[in-house]
């Protein structure tokens, strides 16, 4: 895809959510971030939020991270999907922080993948949410199934598709790219069944340009049954 696309698909999705300015993950602190992202693998915002609300009241900073009983953080934690695993990343972490980077959550893509459960999407997202940085941008499942069904990429790894990402965006947009394909990952191009009809950006999707007759077929077959 080329720029002139692509740029005038992050247009109508700017216009179609102006709400969207950040992650939708709660925090006050970048510790609190990279713990609610590290979190929500395989686990969707509005629970994390759900269950950060309780943790962070009972845990404040990073210290009471690093203190706290693996055993006990498990159990705040059991609700979220691979508890086990994050609750050992999050404590980890808080003392790598601890004993590392003195006390602080570190503000460069070198340091922060470091840091156990750190990937580059988590990275980024923290980068970008807490520090206003932008070293690349943070792909997520949306951000993958967007990036390959609209034609923005052909790739098939997170970090072959957020080069491809990298290359077709300023710097300056790269934040702004990957929460606004989630935003419409999650409303519209949804992972079974997008909803083409309701698309701003259809007719320059490379998935519904090749699945254009029978997606219209399908959406006036369900226009005459209702």
């Amino acid at each position: 895809m080329n720029r002139e696309i692509a740029t005038e698909i992050l247009k109508r999705l700017e216009e179609e959510y102006p709400e969207i300015k950040g992650t939708a993950l709660r925090f006050e602190n970048p510790f609190q971030l990279l713990v609610s992202t590290i979190l929500s693998a395989q686990s969707t915002d509005s629970q994390v939020n759900k269950v950060t609300e309780k943790l962070f009241k009972k845990y404040r900073n990073v210290e009471d991270f690093a203190k706290a009983p693996l055993e006990e953080l498990q159990n705040h934690l059991s609700s979220v999907g691979l508890y086990k695993s994050k609750s050992r990343y999050i404590k980890e972490s808080a003392t790598k922080i601890l004993n590392e980077f003195g006390g602080r959550v570190p503000d460069s893509m070198e340091d922060l993948l470091k840091l156990p459960g750190v990937g580059r999407k988590t990275a980024n997202v923290i980068l970008s949410n807490a520090f206003r940085k932008s070293e690349g941008i943070a792909v997520d499942t949306h951000v993958m199934r967007l990036s390959r069904r609209i034609g923005l990429s052909e790739k098939e790894k997170r970090e072959e598709i957020e080069r491809d990402l990298m290359e077709l965006y300023e710097k300056r947009e790269w934040a702004k790219v990957s929460n606004l394909l989630i935003a419409h990952g999650r409303r519209v191009c949804k992972a079974r069944k997008p909803l083409c009809n309701e698309c701003i950006i259809s007719e320059l999707c490379s998935y519904f340009r090749r699945f254009k007759d029978e997606l219209s077929e399908n959406l006036q077959g369900n226009k005459e049954k209702s």
